[in-house]
């Protein structure tokens, strides 16, 4: 069975927390699941890490070229002033964060919150 996990943050200074999860847990799997289905969900003030001048844009970059998915919730964006041309490329929007996080449980995907 291959891994589903999502990750959510919703506090800007949990995103270094966060992003060494993801690349630990990637780690450990060592090649054994090459297609681990993982997300990234921000919701709150930390969509702000999606900003592109955001420091972990590096780090960010590389994990969604070796198939991690980041995903923006609209309604923080929209409550935070940020328009989906200020944020970074890879970054897919869904239209309400909670909703989200519920259909990936339901999907089976795993709950992770550093």
């Amino acid at each position: 069975m291959e891994p589903k996990i999502i990750f959510h943050i919703d506090e800007m200074d949990k995103w270094d927390l966060l992003l060494k999860n993801v690349t630990n847990l990637l780690l450990s799997y060592d090649g054994a699941f090459p297609m681990a289905k993982i997300e990234v969900l921000a919701n709150s003030e930390a969509v702000k890490g999606f900003l592109n001048d955001f420091s972990y844009f590096p780090t960010m970059d590389a994990l969604s070229q070796d198939g991690t998915h980041f995903v923006a919730c609209n309604h923080a964006l929209q409550g935070m002033n940020i328009s989906r041309e200020q944020i970074f490329e890879f970054v897919h929007v869904v239209p309400a964060g909670v909703r989200e996080l519920a259909d990936k449980q339901m999907e089976g995907y795993a709950y992770i919150k550093p």
